[in-house]
């Protein structure tokens, strides 16, 4: 049996993620493709799979660790199959120019992990890894995230100390420089004030008051929560309210219920209105569109990907459906159960949650009337969809009952004015009660 040194796989765009769950233990006996950490980013959870079958002999790696591609997490005495095939693997990849003559000697001991060029002689202990960004060759440190985080909030990254792994500047670093910040402009000026000159919400002790009990929010609250409000404070809101008669639309989707069922789908109103959206962002292109970072020009997009906000017992996520002009409602219906199925799982890729031109958020489901949604920068509009109920009409003639649903736009002013974002919702509200205008 040979010790195989597993690493961090290929994680996409990330250069640093933090290790939200170990799920093996030393001593425990794992089979290829069983999970040994999960890992969390900004947008999705992974589980990392494992390579080989064998025994867990040590773990490098605890909850709330951040790691990279290529970091080692733990070790896994290899079944004897497993160790024969490691080698062929490796043989695989290499240059054949490179390769050893076939009559060299086998190596009695498993050849050092990659990312190691040298074996540490013995009796000598091993020079330990760089602490800071300086010392490998950069003058700072951090993800892109992190770095976006700091343009948006003018923070010069060469002025922050980074409190992660290696030196690495994290959000909260960030957060905590503009704090440090902050607070001598308000020793100064005499007046507690916190992020971005905005005064503080008073501390206040509620025990004094009676009993109390302190929960911490969720991770993907946390991380939300920090987005919405980056977004509430960089991006000046303007809410449109607005209404629909949806009665035949409803009519429609309930006569199609036989057949949706017959492709294994479930018909929903969203889907219509994502083709109504689509439609309407086609004739308006500045909502399907984004500002550019210095503000001085619109980034329009060719393509039409809708973010879905779905509500999971962790907190809310958006997935996005990619090319809905592109598919009809069937396959969007499928698009939708999978999503939101991997949504509620914690199964969603940061490719599931990225591409997004305009979103919408659905409380039909739910009941109220009318909200106001946070734009999803930097996308520049947002749609939030509201109960429907039956309302008597005038027709002209007489009231008669028609099922009408309230929904609102958020937007970017900079971006949309509001003689423009009243057409949209107008145009929105044309083709959910007329159907046959998406045709057109």
């Amino acid at each position: 049996m040979a010790t195989q040194q597993i690493n961090i796989p290929d994680i996409g765009d990330f250069d640093s993620v933090e290790v939200i769950e170990v799920l093996v233990a030393e001593g425990d006996v794992v089979a290829v493709d069983d999970s040994l950490v999960t890992l969390e980013s900004d947008k999705a959870t992974m589980e990392i799979p494992s390579p080989v079958s064998g025994k867990v002999t040590k773990v490098t790696v605890k909850v709330g660790d951040s790691v990279a591609e290529g970091d080692y997490i733990l070790d896994i005495e290899a079944d004897e199959a497993a160790a024969e095939e490691a080698p062929k693997a490796d043989a695989k990849k290499e240059d054949p120019a490179k390769e050893a003559p076939k009559e060299a000697p086998k190596a009695e001991k498993p050849a050092p992990p990659p990312q190691e060029t040298k074996a540490p002689a013995p009796n000598v202990p091993p020079v330990p890894k760089p602490v800071n960004a300086q010392s490998m060759g950069a003058a700072y440190h951090a993800s892109p995230s992190v770095r976006a985080f700091a343009r948006k909030l003018g923070v010069d990254l060469n002025a922050v100390t980074g409190s992660g792994p290696k030196g690495r500047i994290q959000q909260n670093d960030v957060e905590a420089m503009i704090k440090s910040v902050m607070q001598g402009s308000a020793a100064a000026s005499g007046q507690p004030q916190g992020g971005a000159g905005i005064p503080s919400v008073p501390e206040i002790d509620f025990s004094q008051f009676g009993e109390t009990e302190t929960v911490e929010l969720g991770r993907i609250k946390k991380i939300s929560g920090k987005f919405l409000q980056t977004s509430w404070l960089n991006v000046p809101h303007v809410t449109q309210f607005d209404e629909s008669d949806i009665t035949e639309m409803d009519a429609f989707r309930k006569s199609m219920k036989a057949q949706a069922e017959k492709a294994g789908v479930k018909l929903t109103p969203l889907v219509f209105v994502m083709k109504a959206v689509v439609k309407a962002l086609q004739e308006f292109p500045n909502f399907n569109a984004s500002l550019s970072p210095d503000g001085q020009s619109i980034i329009k997009k060719h393509y039409y990907n809708i973010g879905v906000a779905v509500d999971t017992p962790n907190g809310l996520v958006v997935p996005v459906v990619r090319d809905v002009d592109q598919k009809g409602i069937f396959d969007l219906s499928k698009d939708l159960m999978e999503l939101s199925a991997k949504a509620r799982d914690g199964k969603l890729t940061p490719a599931d949650m990225s591409g997004g031109c305009f979103t919408i958020s659905s409380l039909g489901g739910i009941g109220g009337t009318q909200f106001t949604p946070i734009v999803n920068a930097p996308e520049v509009a947002i749609m939030g969809l509201s109960k429907a109920k039956m309302q008597p009409v005038w027709n002209g003639a007489e009231f008669e009952p028609r099922l009408v649903m309230p929904f609102s736009v958020s937007y970017d002013h900079r971006v949309i004015d509001g003689a423009e974002g009243v057409r949209f919702t107008t145009t929105v509200g044309q083709y959910l009660t007329d159907l046959r205008q998406l045709i057109l």
